[in-house]
């Protein structure tokens, strides 16, 4: 089939967390683990391609970025979404506004919205100031994050060091009275230069009015949420074809795994609960991997029954991970942690694990890429922008779940394999 609409992100969760979103019309989605070789095939009206670009140097992911639009081009795309995290994950230098830059000058289009907001998750936009709940971002457990610790709530401020031209705001004043005032607006911020739009969302009535109001921009970015109305507006106005392929599930053998590598304030509390539940788990310690390897955590998995879930976590707080990064470096200490979850992942699925349930962004990219997954159908929505996922690994069908990391309730991994059951 002909694609629509065509999507990057820049981690894995992200991806997955926007295609869920789109799942929930019906309608196939399509998600690619990074750019594929080869040439489009067996593609669906809505393809995402995942990136692990996030914290990539600028000019990587503006390079990777570039190859996944040429891709998604020759595969019929028209319209296009730069999807990054609802918190904004990023720094002055980038990456979120190079690289929409780059997207606006390759597609030749003068403006673009950013609009991370998910009302559904507690994000939301006002004024400019993204909220995490009822915290400031600058307030949230974001301003600890290891690797884009987020101090500033001002998204304005955030983008600005990032671009090369003006950036404005669409209020929440304008946005409630409805896509044409919203768009009016746009007109206006464009005819006088400015090229980077926020516009604000607080809850997911605004989302619709935005998505109304730029149904018909080339390029749009953002969270997952603001995309979510598209696949409705385009079945209504003939754009989606009623009769487009659907989503199906395929059925699964019970074995299964939960690897956490996440150290968000939620993934802390899934861990903890999980573990209440008495599941077989392993805890990877940094300090300790460094010293004798995958070996000991190998050695366990062997011996653990997968019919009951086992978890392999290095989720701790944020104490725990900066006095391992502090002895490892910060790059050393995460990498070590990735390739070992991903090992884990390999060794359990050739045990038998069909299953398999991924917590934190870079973990899910380490483990995606160790199971050799290229492509993966969209299925049902665990939690809002969490949904299972069906592909190939080493010859056998699997499902597969990544979630960023404050994503989901306390319940999250007991939830996800419930789900997958009744699916």
């Amino acid at each position: 089939m002909t694609t629509i609409f065509g999507a990057i992100a820049d981690d894995f969760t992200g991806a997955t967390d926007l295609a869920g979103l789109l799942a929930r019309s019906g309608v196939r989605v399509s998600l690619r683990m990074g750019v594929p070789d080869q040439e489009p095939t067996d593609t669906a009206a809505f393809e995402v391609i995942a990136l692990k670009s996030r914290t990539a140097p600028v000019a990587d992911a503006v390079a990777e970025t570039r190859k996944a639009l040429r891709w998604l081009q020759r595969a019929g795309a028209k319209r296009f979404f730069w999807k990054y995290c609802s918190t904004f994950d990023s720094t002055a230098e980038g990456n979120i506004g190079p690289v929409a830059e780059a997207l606006m000058a390759d597609l030749g289009v003068e403006q673009t919205i950013y609009c991370p907001a998910f009302p559904e998750n507690g994000r939301a936009i006002f004024m400019g100031n993204l909220f995490v709940g009822q915290q400031p971002l600058a307030e949230s457990p974001m301003k600890d994050h290891p690797l884009t610790p987020m101090r500033d709530s001002n998204l304005m401020r955030l983008l600005d060091p990032q671009v090369s031209k003006p950036v404005g705001l669409a209020d929440r004043l304008t946005v409630a009275r409805g896509a044409a005032a919203l768009k009016s607006v746009l007109d206006t911020h464009k005819a006088d230069g400015v090229a980077h739009v926020v516009v604000d969302a607080v809850a997911n009535s605004d989302l619709e009015t935005i998505a109304e109001a730029c149904r018909d921009m080339v390029l749009m970015t953002g969270g997952s949420a603001v995309a979510m109305p598209l696949p409705a507006l385009y079945l209504a106005d003939g754009t989606l074809s009623a009769d487009a392929p659907k989503a199906t599930t395929p059925t699964l053998a019970a074995q299964s795994i939960v690897l956490s590598g996440s150290c968000s304030s939620m993934t802390n509390k899934q861990v903890a609960t999980y573990l209440e539940t008495g599941a077989p788990a392993y805890r990877l310690d940094p300090l300790e991997l460094a010293e004798n390897g995958a070996a000991p955590v190998l050695e366990w998995l062997s011996d653990q029954d997968l019919g009951q879930a086992p978890l392999v976590y290095a989720t701790a707080d944020p104490a725990s991970v900066k006095a391992a990064q502090a002895k490892l470096g910060v790059a050393q200490a995460g990498e070590m942690i990735e390739q070992v979850l991903a090992s884990c992942a390999v060794a359990a699925r050739d045990l038998g694990a069909r299953r398999f349930i991924a917590a934190g962004g870079e973990t899910s990219g380490a483990i995606t890429k160790a199971l050799d997954v290229t492509q993966l159908d969209i299925g049902a929505e665990i939690a809002p922008g969490v949904p299972w996922c069906f592909a190939k690994s080493g010859g056998h069908q699997i499902a597969l779940t990544l979630k960023s990391g404050n994503f989901g309730n306390e319940g999250f991994f007991t939830d996800a394999l419930r789900k997958l059951e009744i699916a």
